[in-house]
């Protein structure tokens, strides 16, 4: 009751604040700027922004009114011919904008958002399977494609899981297994039937049998393949006589066993051996003949022999034939002071809880420790039983999802932490798209992670981690588009020096590029207004670089050069072009959307694309006859200036004057009356007067690779807090990570409006 008494007024205040700041500070710079077009009954483009006259108006209407905030973030409202709208109106109309439509309480509990269990990915699955069992599964990259949503492949909406990739999985778990332990070649065997007349001393007949009228022996020959367990099997029958059946003697090596053969039809007897692999004597010896004139004859049969045998090898793998992959998971095997159940619960206990990414329960190791037993039972070696509760493991939910224990607010609605273990898995994941290591689990058992200069130390020291390039190769490669660099396709007979070298070696730039700037945490924005990058000769070369020699990549300084920054990259430049010319429309957009993060809208319907046969003049004049149409103008209008900086690089990224015969103007002037000219001019740009959208573009982008889930206005609050821990590091790219890692969507968990 005090909790209602103390926040229903903040609330009812807070209320009030809202409508007198709609009313008192942004109607009157609507009714200046916007109401002519976007009044009640004149909205234009379906938006009548006069039609939400209160706070909670706005709210609803949340999508539209950020719709409008980036066309006039982006200048293209209020348009050209309506009233001058100076920066200082504009700022400030951006900014009452966000602060009513994105209304969200950040002192009192702001939700933190939930996300869908997570699959895990391609890439994701073969880090992971690599780090636990020290296998690179390659055919993973054969799996199914995964689904993309706001850019990323890590979206748990999208991550579905069809039964043709199950089946994946199935035969992706035997092969792992396999490969990571080691288990000996399965024993030689041996089998061969002998007639009667192949034995030493049998009497030779017209008949297949050999028959022992009186005592005697025949001896069987065997050349014994291998050490190993053998079984004689005779074929045998008797003319029963007296007071006991027929009886034979079979020795061999020093052993020797009696037979009773009371049988008159054809029996099986079977007298095991073992044998080295060495020359055996088996004789078969006739031992209680019995014979009365006219009344009792007894007499042995032998009919045929087979002879079976398995070679006898230990049931352990020998140290020597072992793989590092064998000796880290079969950390412990049975022996004399090991009994094997024991064995095999502590090795299936530090897998599980390892693939699991949290301490597997007693209940869950004693059903794979009963699944190993089966296979022992059954005959099976140690190795061959852990291989089987493993691959039960590598197909569980709880390795193939991200799994989080679902959680409530409580009841002062205060968003619950996610566990440390948890925590430790989305660090990993968004940082080295695999599980986390012993260290960062350690952190975890120990309740440390919470601990903000353990946790800083740890990440640090992730960043500087080999396997941090794959959060280079996946979240910068994607965030850029870097993976559609392998579809596109240039028209080499315009663009002659470009082949399948030059497009990995492009992708190779910008990925070590953004490395370079991640790994000595440089200010974010010296991705866009760098003066170096990496290049080897060929790459040199086909950007008219002579000074670089040898295939190696390294840093190159871009001084005295129009190149600097992702916006000269080839990479960038060819992923945003036509295969026959440039598209400044393409790279505009690309601008708009990765590094300002305000989209265009669709285009209209029914609006054609640029048309050789109906503009004339040059790239530049072609573009400003189809803006000429006002279905066209407002997205044209702020693209086209930022893709024109660009115009001095052609469709694979080299340097240019001319397009052709015509002189190439490079000059741009964005819906606000900002002027700039060339690459140089659009960095300056970004880097500076744009620098905190740049930035805050960034951490939305980074935000959503790691959560796996699409922002929602509620995580303006987190926003905001990342952004000011930024600005106030000089927007050094470490403090970008460790600010999502500490933010609370990141820590925590809320749920789903």
């Amino acid at each position: 009751m005090i909790a209602l008494t103390v926040t229903a007024p903040t609330s009812r205040a807070d209320q009030a604040a809202r409508e007198q700041k709609l009313h008192e500070e942004l109607i009157p710079l609507l009714r200046t700027y916007c109401y002519d077009c976007h009044g009640v009954d004149e909205g234009e483009g379906g938006l009548s922004l006069e039609a939400d006259d209160t706070s909670e108006k706005l709210l609803k209407g949340r999508k539209d009114w950020m719709r409008a905030k980036a066309q006039v973030q982006l200048g293209t409202m209020p348009p050209a011919d309506a009233e001058l709208m100076d920066p200082v109106s504009r700022e400030r109309m951006v900014n009452l904008i966000d602060e009513l439509a994105n209304a969200v309480d950040c002192v009192q509990n702001p939700n933190a958002g939930k996300v869908t269990l997570r699959r895990l990915n391609r890439n994701e699955y073969r880090n992971t399977i690599r780090d636990l069992t020290g296998v690179d599964y390659a055919p993973a990259e054969d799996f199914p494609g995964d689904d993309i949503g706001y850019g990323f492949d890590t979206i748990g909406d999208v991550l579905s899981l069809p039964p043709l990739l199950m089946e994946k999985y199935l035969d992706a778990a035997e092969a792992i297994v396999g490969e990571a332990i080691y288990t000996p070649e399965p024993p030689q065997t041996y089998k061969r039937a002998f007639a009667p007349a192949d034995l030493k001393g049998a009497k030779k007949s017209g008949t297949q049998t050999l028959t022992m009228a009186s005592s005697g022996k025949a001896t069987l020959e065997l050349d014994a393949p291998f050490k190993g367990n053998y079984q004689v099997k005779l074929f045998v029958s008797g003319d029963q006589g007296g007071d006991e059946p027929v009886k034979i003697k079979v020795s061999s090596a020093g052993k020797e066993e009696i037979v009773d053969v009371p049988e008159s039809e054809i029996a099986e007897k079977v007298v095991s051996f073992q044998f080295g692999k060495v020359k055996r004597e088996i004789d078969i010896e006739f031992i209680n003949d019995h014979y009365v004139a006219g009344k009792i004859d007894r007499n042995f049969h032998l009919h045929y022999i087979e002879v079976e045998g398995v070679e006898q090898r230990s049931r352990f793998a020998t140290q020597p034939e072992l793989p590092a992959s064998h000796k880290y998971l079969l950390f412990k095997t049975p022996g004399a002071n090991e009994p094997i159940d024991t064995a095999a619960a502590a090795v299936l206990g530090r897998f599980a809880s390892r693939a699991y990414r949290r301490p597997a329960s007693r209940a869950e190791i004693e059903r794979l420790v009963s699944l190993a037993k089966q296979v022992t039972d059954g005959g099976g070696s140690f190795e061959e039983s852990i291989q089987v509760a493993m691959q039960a493991v590598l197909v569980s939910p709880y390795f193939l999802f991200r799994v989080e224990r679902p959680r409530q607010p409580d009841a002062s609605g205060k968003m619950p932490l996610i566990n440390d273990y948890e925590l430790a898995t989305r660090i990993s994941y968004f940082l080295w798209s695999s599980m986390p290591d012993d260290e960062l689990l350690l952190l975890a058992h120990q309740n440390k992670l919470r601990d903000r200069n353990q946790l800083l130390d740890k990440v640090g020291r992730m960043i500087q981690d080999p396997r941090a390039s794959r959060f280079v190769e996946n979240f910068a490669a994607q965030w850029l588009q870097l993976r559609n660099l392998d579809a596109v396709d240039p028209d080499t007979k315009i663009y002659r020096g470009f082949n399948d070298t030059v497009r990995k070696e492009m992708k190779i730039e910008t990925l070590m590029f953004f490395s370079e700037v991640m790994k000595n945490n440089m200010p974010a924005t010296k991705l866009i207004d760098a003066d170096f990058t990496y290049l080897n000769e060929s790459l040199a070369k086909f950007y008219g670089m002579d000074d670089v020699r040898g295939d190696e990549f390294r840093l190159v300084s871009l001084k005295g050069t129009p190149r600097g920054g992702l916006l000269t990259h080839a990479s960038v430049l060819t992923v945003t072009s036509n295969p026959t010319r440039t598209s400044p429309v393409k790279r505009g957009k690309w601008i708009l959307d990765n590094l300002l993060n305000t989209p265009p809208p669709p285009a209209p319907p029914n609006v054609p694309e640029l048309e050789k046969g109906k503009l004339v003049g040059s790239l530049r004049e072609r573009m400003e006859q189809h803006r000429s149409n006002p279905a066209c103008a407002a997205c044209h209008n702020m693209m086209d200036p930022l893709g024109f900086a660009l115009e001095n690089f052609d469709a694979v990224g080299r340097y240019r004057t001319r397009d052709g015969r015509d002189e190439i103007d490079a000059s741009g002037e964005m819906p606000d009356g900002t002027h700039f000219t060339g690459a140089e001019g659009l960095r300056d740009l970004l880097a500076t007067q744009r620098k905190d959208q740049f930035v805050r573009c960034l951490v939305e982008k980074m935000l959503i690779y790691s959560l796996g889930r699409g922002t929602e206005y509620y995580d303006k609050c987190a926003i905001d807090q990342i952004m000011a821990k930024v600005r106030s590091k000089d927007y050094r790219f470490a403090y970008v990570i460790a600010g999502i890692i500490e933010s609370e969507p990141f820590q925590k968990q809320g749920f789903r409006e």
